[in-house]
């Protein structure tokens, strides 16, 4: 807590400021990132808690800061040129139109961005105008963007998750009975609405999926007319609901101890369900899909985890790993390609934690680039209360 309210600290003196010692810098970059300073800190640069409160409002943005610093010092090291401005998009004396129109983001070479959905189209749109590569860290949400060969998004889309989803099935499950338990609702629809137009143009055979609706407080006795003590059942989660998802878990693994045999396949947003360590679920067979998984085994990982231990008492969050992969990996890509970095986003040199697959996003109807996306899904499974990537 002390060390990490130290940071923060430090960070209201870094904002907007140089990072970098050259007296020459060859590129600017930009981060841009929610660090709230101005709701953590007075116009005396006092802090505004207690010293044992820390908001947990202020830690997203904190974290994917930490990572990004941590980063930009092992490049550091490295003797690279570099003028790194950082941004706080949730301050006071700034919006973050003024921020992008000021010369430190309007003349970087790269923007790097962890935004909100609001946000996403403003920070596009800056980097078209401006010619700079927009890195959109954690938001799968492209926010209306299109003819923008300049952005690049790193979570994907909910219709490529979908779509990722179908393909796993279709390659380990296809036999099965298929069920997708649903709830009503928009984000339900267009689920469903992406999973059948990808049915219509698959290269493979089609999947026949049964989609049943049930409501929130729905009960075993709603599941067991669609599952079987003979033959293996996959059921699908249709909706981002986390708590409709850890019920419709909850009901499964109760079902196995009554000899049905099911597992069940859920949504991106499961990445952040904690319960499925509880005794209650380990014999059910759980899968979802994720476009950040690391085992944290390589050197760079364990160093990080070390830095962390040893200084914050702490382990890095997910976020944290985000910053860092993010800054090192496009940092790297522009050093290599320099002003023509816009051409070589889908390039793969610099992949560190993770492999990332960035492809350009084609309009249907017009067939030109939207955008560029992070295709690459990992597929993880909870069994008897370990979790291992299965492809």
């Amino acid at each position: 807590m002390r060390i990490r309210l130290l940071v923060l600290i430090t960070l209201s003196f870094l904002a907007h400021t140089t990072r970098a010692q050259e007296p020459a810098p060859a590129f600017k970059i930009a981060i841009f990132a929610p660090l709230f300073l101005d709701s953590a800190f007075d116009d005396q640069s006092e802090y505004r808690y207690a010293k044992n409160v820390f908001p947990k409002f202020i830690n997203p943005g904190l974290e994917f800061y930490e990572g990004a610093q941590l980063a930009l010092d092992s490049l550091n090291k490295e003797k690279i040129n570099l003028e790194v401005h950082v941004f706080d998009t949730r301050s006071d004396k700034e919006s973050i139109q003024q921020q992008l129109s000021g010369p430190a983001a309007r003349n970087a070479s790269l923007l790097i961005a962890y935004c909100s959905s609001a946000e996403v189209k403003i920070f596009a749109d800056a980097g078209l105008r401006n010619n700079i590569p927009v890195i959109n860290v954690n938001l799968p949400n492209d926010g209306g963007v299109t003819g923008n060969p300049f952005f690049v998004m790193l979570n994907p889309t909910l219709k490529t998750q979908c779509e990722g989803i179908y393909r796993h099935i279709q390659k380990y499950y296809a036999l099965n009975r298929l069920i997708v338990f649903r709830k009503k609702g928009m984000l339900e629809d267009r689920i469903r609405s992406y999973f059948e137009e990808y049915g219509k143009n698959t290269a493979g055979v089609p999947l026949k999926l049964t989609f049943v609706d049930l409501t929130d407080s729905f009960t075993l006795n709603q599941l067991t007319p669609y599952l079987d003590t003979t033959r293996q059942s996959l059921c699908v989660a249709g909706s981002l609901d986390e708590n409709f998802g850890k019920r419709l878990a909850s009901q499964l693994a109760s079902l196995k101890k009554q000899n049905y045999k099911a597992a069940v396949m859920g949504m991106p947003t499961w990445d952040a369900i904690k319960d499925f360590t509880k005794p209650d679920y380990r014999d059910l067979e759980i899968i979802y899909s994720t476009p950040f998984y690391s085992p944290r085994t390589d050197k760079v990982s364990l160093s990080i985890t070390n830095t962390f231990n040893t200084k914050m008492f702490a382990r890095p969050s997910d976020m944290v790993m985000r910053g860092y992969e993010t800054v090192w990996r496009f940092v790297k890509l522009l050093l290599l390609y320099k002003n023509d970095l816009a051409s070589n986003l889908t390039r793969k040199e610099f992949n560190l934690f993770r492999d990332i697959d960035i492809q350009p996003v084609l309009n249907k109807q017009t067939m030109t680039l939207d955008y560029f996306e992070n295709k690459k899904l990992y597929f993880l499974k909870w069994q008897d209360g370990l979790i291992k990537s299965v492809n």
